[in-house]
């Protein structure tokens, strides 16, 4: 019989009350610290860091883990571990869900593909310069875990969500000790970077133009924006929040089904298949978005069902509670050994994704380049909300279409990811191969990417 009383039935309400209250203290902080508002550091990365400094004092004072206490029913990290992963996929589901009615030109198209191509590349240097500092690093420390530097661009290129499922692989399948730590820690230090590093590039700016800083009107929210034509209504027998909470978790019912036929038919690939549980969430969604559509056309359903303005705020609200659990899931008791090795890769990656961002925006994003540069500079460093943030510093109204190229990028960028992300999980076994690999194909996408500068050299020569 359940004992409402007992810490069973308590234990994840309390430690989702514990990330909730940091996330509001968080924003507490930052309204009413200068230097946090000017910083432009997310209000979710500061709540996480609240809570790892308290954990890590807690730990000096007591000898225990915070989350592994009896109120969280012994087994808190294990769950802010569980937290960071499905949020991640179901913050990429709602995401995903999202709809567009813009009608692409064909420069459209070609700016979207190179800013997934851009991606992809941002990815590999970040993979090539990670593996390279971990073979410099095992000169000096000893039994170094040389695919570690790899967990660079999971961390700053893809999240705190894509760290953690990397370094959970290298921790549990190939013994790197910490692995979930590490992973989550160079993933704080993308936001960071993103931050500050946003923070001195705009300040660059202001120097040399006054006026390219605008301020932002405040926000008005049309009701066009909330509710389009042929929408369900907001409330009717059944709210609309709730169809939509009822979508992404179908779509996430139908990912794990996915994983657990490939688990089945593939057992040695259990775990790598798991790690893409938000990409196999992307596929299903995309699955379940035709059978709507179809549904549609045979007059099965005559409204929307699908509502951008809710999604959006489904999305946010999954990611953001997914890095406050991150950063809070860090155990810095673990990472005593690399701590050297770890500030050098975070500010290494940094400056090597800040430099070459700049030239590709320079080069292919003429029109826009300071817009498409902030956006991206912050994406690759943090998630795609920092990449926001520091957009609307120069673009409030989203008059570029940085904003949309950032969205629609996506499907290039997974399409071309994807073999870096096997590429990964073979690093362990062979790190060199692996390495030569990342940089053969640094080179052939770079070709791709910077194609109209190459080809119309040739046609000059």
């Amino acid at each position: 019989m359940t004992n409402f009383w007992d810490f069973n039935v308590w234990g994840w309400v309390l430690l989702f009350g514990l990330l909730l209250s940091g996330l509001l203290i968080g924003n507490i902080m930052k309204k009413m610290i200068p230097g946090l508002q000017q910083s432009l550091i997310p209000t979710s990365v500061i709540g996480g860091t609240v809570l790892l400094v308290f954990s890590s004092i807690y730990k000096a004072a007591t000898g225990h883990v915070l989350y592994d206490e009896l109120c969280f029913n012994g087994n808190g990290s294990a769950m802010l571990e569980s937290i960071t992963y499905h949020f991640l996929a179901l913050g990429f589901i709602a995401s995903a869900f999202k709809t567009t009615d813009s009608k692409l030109t064909k420069k459209r198209n070609v700016e979207i593909f190179n800013t997934g191509v851009s991606t992809v590349c941002v990815y590999l240097i970040q993979g090539i310069l990670g593996m390279g500092i971990a073979f410099v690093g095992t000169l000096f420390i000893k039994d170094l875990f040389t695919p570690a530097g790899l967990l660079l661009p999971f961390g700053y290129g893809q999240g705190t969500g894509q760290a953690m499922n990397y370094g959970y692989i290298y921790e549990s399948t190939y013994g790197f000790t910490g692995g979930k730590s590490f992973g989550l820690t160079i993933a704080a230090l993308g936001f960071l970077s993103a931050s500050f590093g946003g923070v001195i590039h705009l300040i660059v700016l202001k120097h040399k133009n006054k006026d390219i800083i605008k301020k932002r009107q405040e926000e008005i929210i049309r009701a066009q924006e909330i509710q389009s034509a042929n929408e369900i209504p907001m409330q009717e027998s059944v709210d609309k929040l709730s169809l939509q909470m009822a979508l992404i978790i179908m779509s996430y019912l139908l990912a794990f089904l996915m994983m657990f036929a490939l688990g089945s038919l593939l057992p040695g690939m259990r775990s790598v298949i798991y790690g893409f549980n938000f990409l196999l969430g992307v596929i299903a969604t995309v699955i379940i978005k035709a059978f709507i559509r179809t549904f549609k056309k045979i007059g099965m359903m005559k409204k929307e069902y699908v509502n951008n303005f809710l999604m959006s705020r489904a999305c946010n609200l999954f990611f953001d509670i997914m890095v406050v659990a991150g950063i809070a899931a860090i155990r810095l008791d673990l990472l005593e050994r690399y701590w050297g090795f770890i500030t050098i890769l975070g500010v290494m990656g940094a400056v090597v994704t800040y430099i070459y961002n700049r030239i590709i925006a320079k080069t292919l994003f003429k029109e826009y380049a300071e817009e498409q540069f902030l956006g991206m500079y912050g994406m690759l460093t943090g998630t795609a909300s920092t990449g926001i943030i520091l957009l609307r510093e120069i673009d409030p109204e989203f008059e570029s279409p940085v904003a949309d190229n950032m969205v629609l990028q996506n499907f290039p960028a997974i399409v071309f990811g994807f073999p870096m992300m096997l590429i990964a999980t073979m690093a362990p076994k062979e790190p060199v191969v692996a390495f030569l690999i990342l940089s053969g194909l640094f080179i052939m996408m770079n070709v791709i990417l910077f194609r109209s500068c190459i080809f119309k050299r040739k046609k000059k020569a």
